[in-house]
């Protein structure tokens, strides 16, 4: 509601503006033809990212979860640099992850780069915000004794699905995805090979995990192979596990380790192959390494090897002639 004055003001304005070509009505529809996050997301990115991508329904989850009540009801070009980055350091706040604070933004920015790409943004305002830096180098290792307790437990428990699952991954170095989509077509016991197809590897290329006496010992425990094309199946579905978090968070605190991830298992293996003198080529070759940077994290578990190089040293110096 405007007095008079000020109507006759905006329709002065208004007429001198259509004088010049804009066309008020067409730019107002324009400008509501742009879809809501909540419609974007829904009803373009997600249909799009789902036969594309293995674990879309992650991005689904960080949606609903939080960027859906703050962003979820503002259109795409409503959406500003500085509301994402109040919204990143928010979650900060609440005491998440800097890698969990990181997802939100990944994915959003990843969301509004398709609707650039496709003609629905004229600019993606996630595209500059700064991560938080992760340290992502935390790992676990567990001593001798701490690895006789977590075997106990994994050898005696009543679960026994979780636990083989939990032996699979310490005797191949898997990661948990490769180890619950795995199926017995890919598992080659003659050969003690087990092929991974790109479709269940995180470097989406096909590799080989080479199968040692423990891998086969599970293998050996399992009922599933003439009734399942799955290794692990959960017995109250009847279907694949999806997740064993639960059962692991029990089975880990029984152990006395509460600080031990699944993913550390695969660093275990890790520095079984480094301590036992296999070079950081072999190992990045047996865990999937696409890049040896990545394997180079544990260069400093090589003390053995490190020590027989420098053994070569003294013995030179030793075994010279001169006094």
């Amino acid at each position: 509601v405007v007095d008079l004055a000020e109507a006759r003001k905006k329709a002065k304005a208004l007429k001198a503006e259509i004088a010049l070509g804009a066309v008020p009505r067409s730019e107002e529809k324009a400008r509501k033809a742009v879809p809501t996050l909540t419609e974007f997301i829904e009803d373009h990115y997600l249909p799009s990212v789902k036969p594309r991508k293995r674990t879309w329904w992650t991005d689904r989850d960080l949606f609903r979860l939080r960027l859906k009540p703050v962003f979820g009801h503002k259109r795409l070009n409503q959406i500003t640099r500085q509301q994402i980055q109040a919204f990143h350091t928010g979650v900060k706040a609440e005491g998440k992850s800097a890698s969990t604070c990181n997802h939100y933004i990944k994915m959003l920015r990843h969301a509004l780069n398709l609707a650039v790409d496709w003609g629905m943004l004229d600019r993606n305002p996630a595209a500059r915000v700064p991560l938080f830096h992760e340290d992502n180098q935390v790992e676990h290792y567990m001593n001798s004794d701490e690895l006789d307790r977590l075997l106990h437990v994994l050898r005696t428990d009543s679960n026994r699905s979780v636990c083989l699952i939990s032996l699979f991954l310490l005797s191949t170095g898997a990661r948990l995805n490769e180890a619950l989509t795995a199926q017995w077509q890919h598992e080659d016991r003659d050969r003690r090979v087990w092929r991974i197809p790109a479709s269940n590897s995180k470097s989406k290329k096909v590799r080989s995990v080479p199968l040692n006496d423990s891998a086969i010992e599970v293998l050996d425990q399992l009922d599933s192979e003439k009734s399942f094309e799955h290794l692990f199946i959960n017995r109250k579905t009847g279907k694949p596990y999806t997740t064993i978090y639960k059962i692991w968070t029990r089975l880990r605190k029984d152990a006395g380790l509460p600080h031990l991830r699944i993913h550390d298992l695969r660093h275990q293996y890790a520095s079984f192959l480094v301590n036992s003198g296999r070079t950081l080529y072999e190992v990045q070759q047996i865990l999937g390494h696409s890049d040896p940077i990545v394997t180079q994290r544990y260069a400093h578990l090589s003390t053995r090897a490190l020590q027989d190089a420098a053994n070569s040293a003294s013995e030179a110096i030793n075994g010279s002639k001169g006094g």
